[in-house]
């Protein structure tokens, strides 16, 4: 009894001693630990089987998210902060490894390609919100939803399958450019309609989003040298912090004005070149490894298990369509680019995943219509797990 009572008090008083600031760090450095140690295992894991570890760090989101196992309380901020960074990061590399002459011939060859992508990958999604009964907005969200590929994820299984520097490569990275940039009409043009706004509203949206990447572009496109310049410096930590903080920076602003995040960053990667781009290959390679992880992680936490069966069997189905149809949007691509066949799927295999854009697109209309959020989340989970596994047989 006196025993009982005086470990009792004893773990009062060491309560009062102890701040709750310093509990509730200490419950978030235990959680992201735990996180993050677990993440290392599972790469390990797929690393010795010799595939992505993306469906890996999706499945583990899911185990600790909304309805999960062990939902991590403290930490999802953290963690979601993390996410965005990881797919910045992830766009940014991805751009170091193409000059402003790259982007500018990928633009001009690939525009019949990025028409013919809208056009066989946004209508399987338009057409099943009709099919489903649901209105013509709502069901242009849906057609949003199955459109735009996961720049994220496709950025991370190319890198892990080192086909970067695959010919074939150059047709699919002009496709991701052409999705993002039309979703800097498509976000705000959607969000002026979903909030009742005006024509007028809606053009000077459109018109704010248009002028903002085209400014980026002209910065990127134009004065690519001498920005290199001014980031290179034989001091790794200042060539690291500015590099990072311009990556930040010009996602900031595009972000402020409605236009994709990832694409500002996208083009940073861009307009560096020389002996910075390598040096930013080295000082942020890591960074890119954590963040990204992070990314993944914590798109599987947001999706609650427990809304995905009851609409699995449509997600399914429509993610076999939209899957078939980015197959053939990248095999028509890369047939622009004279490849041989396995070439050509090998570039409708990497566009098949979904991910961080078709998310938000959903999350905008869910109180428009509350079977896009769980339809959307079972689509993009299926999808973000068949593609990195699709790749794995195309080496």
């Amino acid at each position: 009894m006196c025993k009982g009572f005086s470990t009792s008090v004893a773990g009062d008083l060491l309560e009062n001693l102890v701040p709750p600031q310093t509990q509730d760090a200490s419950r978030i450095f235990l959680e992201l630990g735990v996180a993050i140690v677990g993440l290392g295992v599972l790469a390990r894991l797929a690393n010795r089987l010799g595939f992505s570890a993306i469906p890996l760090y999706l499945i583990a989101g899911l185990a600790f998210g909304k309805g999960g196992l062990a939902p991590l309380n403290f930490s999802e901020h953290f963690i979601h902060t993390g996410a965005e960074i990881g797919l910045l990061l992830l766009l940014f590399m991805l751009g170091l490894e193409y000059t402003e002459q790259d982007l500018r011939h990928n633009l001009q060859v690939g525009l019949p390609a990025g028409l013919v992508d809208f056009l066989l990958d946004f209508t399987p999604g338009f057409l099943a919100g009709i099919l489903l009964g649901w209105r013509v907005l709502p069901s242009v969200l849906l057609g949003g939803v199955t459109y735009i590929s996961s720049t994220g994820i496709i950025a991370k299984v190319l890198a892990e399958s080192k086909w970067l520097n695959n010919p074939e490569m150059s047709a699919v990275i002009s496709v991701l450019v052409l999705e993002d940039l039309a979703m800097a009409i498509y976000l705000p043009l959607v969000a002026v309609l979903l909030a009742g706004g005006s024509l007028r509203t809606v053009g000077l949206a459109v018109f704010f989003a248009v002028a903002t990447v085209s400014v980026i572009l002209v910065v990127a496109l134009r004065y690519g040298r001498q920005i290199s310049s001014f980031f290179g410096h034989e001091s790794d930590e200042i060539a690291l912090l500015t590099i990072f903080g311009a990556v930040l920076l010009v996602a900031g602003l595009a972000q402020r004005v409605q236009v994709s995040a990832p694409i500002g960053a996208f083009l940073v990667g861009i307009a560096l070149s020389g002996p910075i781009a390598e040096k930013s290959r080295r000082l942020l390679g890591p960074l890119r490894d954590l963040f990204a992880a992070t990314f993944f992680f914590f798109f599987g936490l947001q999706t609650d298990p427990a809304t995905l069966p009851r609409m699995a069997p449509v997600a399914i189905g429509l993610g076999l369509i939209s899957a078939a149809t980015k197959v053939i949007s990248g095999y028509w691509a890369a047939g622009r680019s004279k490849v041989d066949t396995r070439s050509r799927l090998r570039a409708g295999v990497a566009l098949i995943a979904h991910g961080e854009f078709s998310i938000a697109i959903a999350g905008m209309g869910v109180a428009l219509e509350p079977r896009l959020g769980p339809l959307a989340a079972a689509y993009v989970l299926f999808l973000a797990i068949l593609g990195p596994v699709l790749a794995r047989f195309m080496r």
